[in-house]
């Protein structure tokens, strides 16, 4: 059972497996190098980190089939500390970011991902695509007619050669079948090589050349904490989405350690951080990768082929790679979003398309899905108040408010406002709590002002019908209750 369970989780088939991997390695050179200018380094500090972060998270990681490697919203945040204080900061908070993503998987904070609505998820999904589009622009735009066919020639045989076989992957013939093309033919366009120079020797281990003092902590944690969210927030965004597309679960807590490990290991042999990358990891998946086998695969590929098949790789034609990464944003984006629109309610179409905005607005994806996150709790309190009453009937001198609905911060003002403490003649108040919960600090207080009110006023309280989670809060938190308990100043 157990060798059936490994087989499953890291090579269901092996032949597919190798054939993703084979497609993804090719497809990281060319963006590593880009991301590696991006943050202002050589480019095998990308290409380093690349192969030591899809290596390792292969093993550690939570989430088979998945591809991190470097990327460029992390490149973003590296740009001012590599400008102002050298590579060996980089790679010494690079370290740092890996030990807090470690401290955040024992700390189980993988479970937070319950908290990120589907429509977050799908504008995270839309925005990625169109990010992804537009980064090929600039290998389109001027380049010449025959940038624009081989692109066009690609996309026909990426989406027809699947109707006539699908024994490999039609991205793989694709960059194969054009880099044949373009070396015989000389045509003359941007290549791989034109990128930056590929390393000619294997990655070393080398501790990061920066004192160990106080002051490097200050300059690197502030960066360190922003690698770190943004990396946890991108892979374990991605893990969902490849979860969804491979109909499997992942262990989000095991992902977040092991992309920790992953970036010590890359900060530690001469690489920058990584996180997860949809697009690499759509093109796995799409391409048959289903297990750790694939990702093993491509980082260990990834460097046979920048240290040994260096000058082949070099004469890859750019347009070719854009053509499975145009081919990766089609296939990434969720066109039904666009059909559900005007059928989904308003508020997750909002938030869907506020994720979208912010994310291409900023080219910051954690600046999105923290916006949608936001907006979709906003939403929820909203919903929340809306199933919120205080209703009361009088029987003799005895006045009884029936609660229903949630007490918390949104709704205590509301709680508070339902009850009359002017009414007169009155010998007893009952508060009945039956069909209400209370949830936080501010729900207790509107409470005990409630109950303390009344009092003020000469009239007892009752309060009945707690259930036993909010009982407990209320005995914790609560004053009116307490000896000596007294209405604010102000009340």
């Amino acid at each position: 059972m157990n060798l059936v369970r490994l087989r499953r989780e890291w090579a269901p088939d092996v032949t597919r497996e190798i054939l993703a991997g084979t497609v993804v390695a090719l497809a990281l050179i060319p963006e590593a190098i880009a991301f590696s200018i991006i943050a202002g380094v050589d480019p095998k500090v990308g290409l380093y980190a690349s192969f030591c972060i899809a290596v390792v998270t292969a093993i550690a990681g939570g989430r088979p089939a998945m591809i991190s490697a470097a990327t460029g919203a992390m490149a973003l945040v590296m740009t001012t500390l590599v400008k102002d204080h050298g590579l060996g900061h980089l790679f010494a908070a690079t370290i740092l970011t890996g030990l807090i993503q470690l401290a955040a998987g024992f700390l189980r904070l993988g479970n937070l991902m319950r908290f990120v609505s589907r429509s977050v998820v799908t504008g995270f999904v839309n925005a990625l695509a169109i990010l992804i589009f537009m980064a090929q622009m600039p290998e389109l735009i001027g380049r010449g007619p025959v940038v624009y066919a081989m692109t066009a020639a690609g996309l026909a045989l990426i989406y027809g050669l699947p109707y006539l076989t699908k024994a490999v992957p039609s991205a793989l013939v694709t960059i194969v079948l054009f880099t044949a093309l373009s070396m015989s033919l000389g045509l003359g366009i941007r290549t791989v090589g034109d990128m930056g120079a590929l390393p000619s020797e294997l990655p070393s281990f080398a501790w990061p050349q920066v004192p160990l003092t106080l002051e490097t902590l200050r300059i690197i944690l502030p960066y360190a904490l922003t690698l770190a969210m943004v990396g946890l927030l991108e892979s374990l965004m991605t893990a969902a989405i490849v979860d969804e597309r491979t109909d499997t679960t992942s262990n989000k807590n095991r992902e977040c350690a092991g992309q920790g490990l992953a970036n010590v290991t890359a900060g530690l042999f001469g690489g920058m951080a990584g996180c997860a990358m949809i697009g690499q990891s759509v093109i796995n998946v799409s391409s048959g990768g289903r297990g750790r086998l694939s990702t093993l695969w491509a980082g260990a590929f990834l460097l046979f082929l920048i240290v040994v098949l260096g000058p082949y790789v070099a004469q890859i034609p750019m347009a070719a790679l854009v053509a499975v990464m145009i081919m990766v944003s089609i296939n990434t984006f969720q066109w039904r979003s666009i059909r559900t629109l005007l059928t989904h309610p308003t508020t997750s179409s909002v938030v869907m398309l506020g994720t979208v905005a912010v994310v291409v607005a900023t080219h910051d994806l954690a600046k999105g899905v923290l916006f949608g996150v936001v907006l979709s709790g906003l939403f929820f309190a909203h919903k929340v108040t809306r199933f919120f009453a205080v209703a009361s009937a009088r029987e003799g001198r005895i006045r009884t408010y029936r609660v229903t609905g949630q007490i918390f911060f949104a709704t205590a003002e509301a709680f508070h406002a339902g009850f009359d403490f002017r009414e007169e003649d009155l010998e007893r108040v009952v508060i009945d709590l039956t069909d209400a919960h209370f949830w936080d600090l501010t729900a207790v207080n509107a409470l005990d002002r409630v109950v303390l009110k009344f009092r003020h006023h000469g009239v007892p309280v009752d309060v009945a019908g707690l259930n036993a989670a909010s009982a407990t809060l209320v005995d914790k938190l609560g004053t009116h209750d307490k000896p000596g308990a007294a209405l604010a100043s102000g009340h």
